[in-house]
């Protein structure tokens, strides 16, 4: 039985994942089919470890969180991963991190679908490794784009079809079960992931690059559909990315206050609030943006009331 591939993908592709092709018996694999086409049995994944916490009452199952710029992987590890158990338990938080894992899904009821990992290995590991598998993500996650844009472009859509175009195995059947179980895959919500996390390594460019189809070097777009968008449509879409794009502005302004403010103990969260007041920004904005760079584990709180970037 063939070892399957760890694949690299974000949290924000993994955890948008609601489909799942359920191996029959022990010996066969189960998968999550992301929507972009990921055939996740096995992951790597690189990100700050943010919490652990004890979940049973003989401390022998513990849940973790790790960040990485598009969200927030959960972790569940108990008694038959004992190393991987007691080495979560042992990592001073926060810390970047390397896990490999197997996907793990949960559907309490009917509509309700929860993905998870349950980590095979974990070590800590530097801030450039780190980016290192911020980058190499974005390149997959990118091919992946392209492949799901080449797919729905297609008459006939079969593993065929896009393994003749040069794509794996595993992606060529992931992206068909995609697009038969997934409606409306938002290509663009995803290519946005990828411009977060180059923005997160390059934070001093006002622009990420470009994504652009290699064998034609044309933006990627949806393939058209017959009907046009009417004008209301087109303006709430501009009004929701230029209401991003702000968030996005406010969200490198209050980080930049707080590596200004920070000492070896963090800043504290009044003078934070305070020095972005200066700044226009309003006191509740604030905190949904503090929120939102603890989410992405670009900040932490060693104590209540002080905030230290990672």
């Amino acid at each position: 039985m063939k070892r399957e591939t760890a694949w690299k993908i974000f949290a924000g592709e993994y955890n948008d994942s609601t489909y799942e092709i359920k191996g029959e018996g022990d010996m066969t694999p189960s998968y999550v089919i992301s929507p972009l086409g990921a055939k996740v049995n096995r992951m790597f994944l690189i990100g700050v470890l943010t919490d652990v916490e004890k979940v049973s009452e003989n401390g022998e199952l513990v849940r973790a969180h790790i960040s990485d710029p598009t969200g927030v992987f959960t972790l569940y590890s108990g008694e038959y991963q004992k190393d991987v158990t007691d080495a979560l338990l042992e990592i001073e938080v926060p810390a970047f991190v390397a896990v490999v894992g197997k996907s793990k899904t949960y559907t309490p009821e009917e509509g309700t679908f929860f993905v998870s990992v349950r980590p095979e290995r974990i070590i800590e590991v530097n801030a450039d490794i780190r980016d290192n598998w911020i980058l190499e993500t974005c390149k997959i996650t990118k091919e992946r784009i392209e492949a799901v844009f080449e797919a729905m472009k297609m008459e006939e859509k079969n593993p065929f079809q896009l393994r003749k175009l040069g794509y794996s195995k595993e992606l060529s059947e992931g992206i068909c079960e995609a697009l038969k179980n997934y409606e409306n895959i938002d290509l663009n919500k995803y290519i946005s992931l990828i411009q977060e996390s180059l923005q997160y390594l390059m934070p001093d460019k006002d622009e990420s690059p470009e994504l652009e189809n290699e064998s034609k070097k044309e933006k990627i777009e949806k393939p058209e559909k017959n009907e046009k968008k009417d004008i209301s449509e087109e303006k709430t879409e501009e009004k929701q990315d230029e209401e991003e794009e702000k968030s996005a502005e406010i969200e490198k302004t209050v980080l930049n206050t707080i590596k200004n403010l920070e000492g070896d103990e963090g800043a504290p969260w009044d003078s934070i609030t305070e020095e972005c007041e200066k700044n226009g920004i309003d006191k509740d904005i604030i905190e949904e943006a503090l929120n939102s760079l603890m989410d992405k584990g670009l900040i932490y709180e060693p104590i209540l009331g002080t905030i230290k970037s990672t």
